[in-house]
């Protein structure tokens, strides 16, 4: 019996010593193709034939910040969104992004951010006038104009001395020349007329002449605006073919 145990261990010594240099020596796998990806020690599992991951900064399926809700209420026809975000439901400063929607329905953002004000009290689901408060949700923009001449806008631009304002802002900032460019936003106003249409189809007491114009320096009454230089660079961007809309409020309500 020892001497069977003896020959035996010898054999297990050998096979072991023959498998250990046939590893040390055995070719490695093959590197997988430029692009597959997967966990560390997988590779050879990935398709060889995956394309290169696409660069998710540029490419998003989905506008960042816009929830589902508000997903919702984007019309399937627009590919053009201008997206006003504030922090919280009573801030009077927020951020602006222009964004596009390519034939893939990826939507890409072509201009912004930007600096931008809105209403001294923040925001609201349910705008009444007076209340200082900018409207939240989704809104088409369609019509233009100033007291300014048109700096090449895509959209029908009203030209207007009655687009001069004087006074001051909230802050004791000079109101002047806010109205040099104006984008009307369609809330509680009858498309395709000038901004300076002050009929109101959901009545008075629902507020109205809600626009996107040339920042004065402080918050304002309920409109969106922009710096003095952004407003010729988006009057030349929005494109009516396009149906471009206004998503508007605060993150969080945006979000949903």
């Amino acid at each position: 019996m020892p001497v069977r145990k003896a020959a035996l261990r010898a054999l297990t010594t050998t096979l072991c010593a023959a498998l250990l240099l046939a590893a040390c020596t055995e070719a490695p796998p093959p590197a997988p193709l430029r692009g597959a990806a997967g966990p560390p020690g997988d590779r050879d599992s990935v398709p060889q034939d995956r394309p290169a991951p696409r660069p998710q900064a540029a490419w998003v399926d989905r506008i960042p910040g816009v929830g589902p809700a508000t997903r919702a209420a984007l019309p399937a026809a627009s590919t053009q969104a201008l997206v006003v975000l504030g922090e919280t439901a009573t801030t009077n400063e927020a951020t602006a992004v222009l964004y596009e929607r390519d034939a893939g329905r990826r939507w890409n953002r072509v201009a912004g951010p930007w600096p931008a004000h809105n209403a001294l009290r923040g925001w609201t689901a349910d705008h009444v006038a007076g209340d200082l408060r900018s409207p939240i949700g989704v809104f088409r923009v369609g019509d233009a104009g100033g007291r300014l001449p048109d700096p090449g806008s895509l959209l029908p631009y009203d030209q207007d001395e009655e687009f001069a304002v004087q006074g001051t802002g909230f802050a004791g900032e000079p109101l002047e020349g806010s109205f040099d460019y104006v984008i009307a936003i369609d809330y509680n106003r009858i498309p395709g007329t000038t901004p300076l249409d002050k009929r109101r189809p959901l009545g008075a007491a629902k507020g109205g002449g809600v626009w996107i114009h040339v920042d004065h320096g402080g918050p304002t009454q309920a409109c969106v605006s922009l710096a003095r230089e952004v407003m010729p660079e988006l009057l030349r961007a929005l494109d009516p073919a396009k149906e471009p809309v206004i998503v508007m409020g605060p993150k969080a309500d945006i979000a949903r």
